[in-house]
């Protein structure tokens, strides 16, 4: 297998074993069963298990925030609902299993883990550029972390406070609304 192709396999891969059984099942060993691979392949491509791990939150992030950047630019030129955006990202976190990647990253101790994922994000707001002449940062991180405190406790929490399991999509699908003017902002 080529060395690309090989990289490519693992990280499929680790992206199975992340959203099947979670970021702890991301190892060397269980990547190189899938793929049909030893330890030493896989350790030559990305060093440790922490490395591999890295790669996949680069790899998840570039996908997900091209994929992202496409749904802001057809909302904007009036083609697709902007709710596409809000559904983008929180299933970047929740059923693609970034959100419990980053805390498993978080709760390591390995915070430069997630520059990736940052780096991916500052480049999705750069590279989308200001909305009618107002900047996206804030909404951006107002979306972000509600999609990932949704991905690790919106369940329970929503459950607890009696509301609908897709409260804070909800919510935050009303946010980026009003930000974009389609409708007045909440109160």
């Amino acid at each position: 297998m080529a060395p690309e192709a090989l990289r490519d396999a693992a990280l499929e891969a680790a992206r199975a074993l992340l959203v099947e059984e979670g970021p702890q099942a991301v190892t060397l060993k269980a990547v190189g069963a899938r793929i049909g691979k030893g330890h030493a392949n896989l350790l030559h491509h990305f060093g440790s298990a922490a490395g591999l791990q890295r790669a996949l939150a680069q790899h998840l992030a570039t996908r997900i925030t091209r994929g992202i950047a496409e749904a802001v630019l057809r909302a904007r030129a009036g083609e697709a609902d902007p709710r596409l955006i809000v559904d983008l990202t929180f299933d970047a976190f929740g059923r693609e299993g970034g959100g419990q990647l980053a805390a498993w990253m978080i709760l390591n101790g390995d915070r430069s883990a997630l520059d990736p994922v940052v780096d991916a994000i500052r480049g999705l707001v750069e590279e989308t550029g200001p909305h009618e002449g107002r900047p996206t940062a804030g909404v951006t991180l107002t979306l972000v972390l509600t999609a990932l405190g949704d991905a690790l406790l919106g369940e329970t929490l929503a459950a607890a406070l009696g509301l609908p399991r897709t409260a804070a999509r909800e919510s935050a699908a009303a946010a980026l609304l009003a930000f974009a003017g389609a409708v007045p902002p909440m109160t």
